[in-house]
């Protein structure tokens, strides 16, 4: 074991002082005609660079699992056994030379999380029952505890702004290098940086709870998920690695060649074939990670490439989530309502009852003070509850009309006018009584309707839209946007079902949301995609997280996968050519045991190469 993890430690030395002995040798002999100088040192480097090649091939074996090492083991072996101490000294330099190559491309590839993880937060100063702050680890801390977050200081974990007033810079979270002004009731997050100013947080999650940590599991865990090509990949090598190995035996069995049957085993080495849908995997993920788009494995790469039909969620999604309230009809009588109504949504965080609270706020319209009972969410309709002993209905016309609440000529005709412009319409009801019609704005996203045609012309061939919001509100969004099909008036079980019938019809689906309610259609999908600025369910259940909740990522990201999965396919190709070239070279005798293993970790150094190019990719659009 101790022998194990030396070798294990020092394998680049190894690797160096092979390839060392080996030019020693070669200097030797031009130079100083010394042949047994010569020998000498290539039986060095043999017995030098064997030892890692060994222990691998032994530990795969103690698995029942015939490994490449072990057909380098018995090449390496055999050359010996025939003289050939040039041959088995330049075959254990390569290979070790070309597992070397991978490492040092995987460890690149993994630049990004390793930069992430180097930005976690390591300590925090946190306030103590005197009233004193002392500095602690991160790690230590607790859901709850009140810590102090100085100008120039990271902010150790999630929490609620208590008191103090600064500019906080979140690119490590959000990716928008801009500062942010936060003060008291405000969130922060872990791994962010305080620019200016000294805040007094409560933490409400931390260590790996927190966004931030979230963010690195996630990508570390995708890093992880093996791709369709690279379960192929494995299926395919437990299989191919011992027909190589009986081949040898066959082949020496029938022309007593010795060389030949090891020449057989050296070429036969997958090295290219092993590698290669690895390093598309990663590099893809790892662009992604580094544009503000988290994919969640090999697997979902492989899927979102095939997708040929968008659904989206409209609040939040396609448009800003940040409404405004811009009309409102008060009936006769009924100058309470507004009141009221600010009063039950101080509860809710939907965009359309943020918009009411501020408008409320605004002008100073006093609700806190109301007392708000029997609160009860309708799903994709509003809520009922009760204010100050009155029975008060918020939401849309289904709300009203189950309550047997109905509206006059003129209402309806103000209603109409209202959704005609495309905006969101909120009615109030209170005793069975039309109070209020609220008219709320929310605009689409910057860029959606070019990022939309950009996908289009990149093979997305259906884009739906899915809401609860009323008929009018969604047409006027999705012309406005370019959107084929649109469905309003939707709960939560509708945009699942209509999902289903979308797959079931042989579509490949990919869901677009950021809320709860969003969250049973992502998980439905094809492929969820969350928008990183929606909710934990939301993010938690999606495959794909869009991190600064921009359509351009979203474009990346589907023209990533289809260049990732292309990647791997060129990658297959190449490989198997080399395997084919080597053989077609072994039979017309222009291969042998040395150059054919210069051939293969050249095959290697190639795919990796092409595996890299994917960690600059960026679409037109993006750019």
């Amino acid at each position: 074991m101790n022998v194990q993890k030396w070798v294990q430690k020092h394998n680049q030395h190894i690797t160096y002082l092979t390839g060392a002995l080996i030019v020693l040798g070669f200097l030797s002999k031009g130079l100083f005609h010394w042949e047994l100088g010569y020998t000498a040192t290539f039986i060095a480097a043999t017995l030098v660079g064997f030892l890692p090649v060994l222990i691998h091939a032994w530990q795969a074996l103690s698995v029942k699992v015939i490994s490449i090492e072990l057909l380098v083991s018995i090449a390496v072996i055999g050359a010996l056994f025939i003289g050939e101490y040039n041959e088995s000294a330049i075959v254990v330099f390569l290979f070790l030379f070309g597992s070397y190559l991978e490492q040092k491309t995987l460890q690149k590839t993994r630049n990004s999380i390793k930069t992430l993880t180097e930005m976690a937060p390591t300590k925090a100063w946190v306030y103590q029952e005197n009233g004193q702050v002392q500095e602690t680890d991160s790690d230590e801390v607790n859901a709850g505890d009140e810590l102090l977050v100085k100008t120039g200081a990271q902010v150790p974990v999630d929490g609620v702004i208590t008191s103090g007033h600064g500019y906080l810079n979140e690119a490590s979270v959000t990716g928008e290098s801009r500062v942010v002004d936060k003060s008291v009731g405000a969130t922060v997050f872990a791994g962010t940086l305080l620019d200016n100013g000294t805040l007094r947080i409560k933490a409400t999650r931390v260590g790996e709870d927190t966004t931030f940590g979230k963010i690195i599991e996630l990508i570390e865990e995708a890093q992880d998920t093996k791709s369709h090509a690279e379960k192929f990949i494995d299926h395919f090598a437990r299989y191919y690695t011992p027909a190589v190995l009986l081949l040898g035996i066959i082949v020496w069995g029938i022309t007593q060649d010795i060389r030949l049957a090891i020449t057989i085993l050296v070429l036969g080495c997958p090295g290219a074939l092993v590698i290669g849908a690895p390093v598309s995997n990663v590099a893809g993920i790892g662009n992604g990670a580094k544009r503000g788009v988290l994919i969640k494995g090999g697997e979902i790469m492989n899927t979102f490439s095939k997708v040929d039909t968008l659904v989206f969620d409209k609040t939040g999604t396609l448009t800003k989530g940040q409404t405004e309230l811009v009309e409102m009809k008060a009936m006769p009588g009924q100058q309470r309502g507004l009141a009221y109504t600010a009063a039950i949504e101080k509860e809710s965080d939907h965009p359309l009852g943020r918009a009411i609270l501020a408008y409320a706020e605004a002008h100073a319209i006093e609700y806190s003070h109301l007392k708000v009972t029997q609160t009860k969410v309708v799903k994709g309709k509003g809520i009922r509850a009760v204010v100050e002993n009155q029975t008060v209905l918020v939401g849309n016309r289904n709300l009203l009309t189950e309550a047997g609440v109905r509206l006059n000529q003129e209402q309806e005709r103000k209603l109409t006018e209202m959704e005609e412009k495309g905006i969101s319409t909120v009615l109030v009801a209170v005793d069975q009584q039309l109070a209020l019609m609220l008219g709320i704005a929310d605009t689409p996203r910057d860029g959606v309707k070019a990022a939309l045609a950009a996908l289009k012309a990149m093979g997305i061939k259906r884009m739906v839209m899915l809401t609860g919001d009323n008929v009018r509100t969604a047409q006027a969004i999705s012309q406005q946007l370019g959107i084929d099909e649109v469905h309003a008036e939707l709960l939560p079980e509708d945009k699942v079902g209509y999902v289903e019938k979308l797959k079931k019809a042989g579509h490949t689906v990919a869901f677009i949301g950021d809320g709860v309610n969003d969250s049973p259609s992502l998980a439905s999908a094809h492929i969820g995609i969350a928008m990183g600025s929606g909710t934990d369910v939301a993010v938690e259940t999606s495959d794909i997280v869009l991190m600064k909740s921009r359509f351009t990522e979203l474009v990346h990201a589907y023209g990533l996968t289809k260049k990732t999965v292309k990647n791997m396919k060129e990658n297959i190709v190449i490989a198997i050519a080399t395997v084919a070239f080597l053989l077609i070279g072994l039979i017309f005798g222009y291969i042998y045991m040395a150059s054919g293993m210069f051939v293969h970790e050249v095959s290697i150094l190639v795919v990796i190469l092409n595996g890299m190019r994917l960690l600059s990719y960026h679409t037109k659009h993006a750019a």
